[in-house]
């Protein structure tokens, strides 16, 4: 039976905990896709194999998947999965061994590696185990020592298309990630803590009322993603 390990590793080496670098030191290998043939994230999964056992990293080009918000989003995400797991599946027919599969920040928190390992699961004899890893929305409170939910309240975690759905139906007490834009209009008196690129080089942090930083927001925004050529940023929204 194969082995697949699925382990959290934050954002980079600095992130990944004894049990991750436990799991990645028993793999033969580590598979992962690129974005392209220049992915600047295809380096950090490179280094933390150089950091912990420096297993083999195995690169799978990634299917190619509509990302200008398709009418019919769920059949664009389910296509790009099922291209994903014949990737996979050919890439663990053609080299023997158990293979690990890096998530950034924990695999539980919306990512598709789990369900496309449960796929391939289906089709193949896999033992798949999971290692949890340090999420964006921890990093997000940890930088801005803040605690994520008010006394005795629940916190909602959605993506930046569904906030406006989030707050239509009462949210509000919100952690926002998987942003293609900041589209905060008329939100101006709630209050926001944002961060990007959190525990890189790259990393912008800002807090207020988001009337008031707004504009800083933009600009700290395409900061980063001139820095390190991409931009991954989540943000707690609070109203007053």
């Amino acid at each position: 039976m194969r082995r697949v390990r699925v382990i959290g590793v934050g954002m980079g080496p600095q992130h990944v905990t004894r049990e991750a670098a436990h799991a990645l030191r028993t793999v033969d290998y580590v598979l992962a896709f690129a974005k392209g043939q220049a992915d600047p994230l295809l380096e950090v999964r490179a280094e933390v194999c150089r950091a912990y056992g420096d297993p083999p990293l195995v690169v799978v080009s990634d299917p190619p998947r509509d990302r200008d918000d398709p009418d019919d989003y769920a059949r664009a995400v389910h296509d790009w999965h099922e291209a994903r797991v014949t990737a996979h599946l050919r890439v663990l027919d053609e080299r023997p061994g158990d293979v690990a599969m890096l998530v950034w920040g924990d695999p539980s928190l919306y990512d598709s590696t789990l369900r496309i390992v449960e796929a391939m699961a289906q089709r193949v004899d896999l033992e798949v185990d999971v290692t949890p890893g340090i999420s964006a929305p921890q990093l997000l409170a940890a930088r801005h020592r803040i605690v994520l939910h008010e006394v005795g309240r629940p916190v909602h975690v959605t993506t930046g298309r569904r906030l406006r759905e989030a707050i239509e139906q009462g949210q509000d007490n919100l952690v926002v990630m998987l942003n293609r834009t900041l589209d905060l209009a008329g939100l101006e008196d709630w209050r926001i803590w944002w961060g990007a690129n959190l525990g890189t080089p790259s990393e912008e942090l800002i807090s207020g009322r988001v009337g008031d930083v707004l504009r800083e927001l933009e600009e700290a925004r395409e900061r980063a993603r001139a820095a390190a050529g991409w931009v991954m940023d989540l943000y707690l929204l609070r109203h007053r």
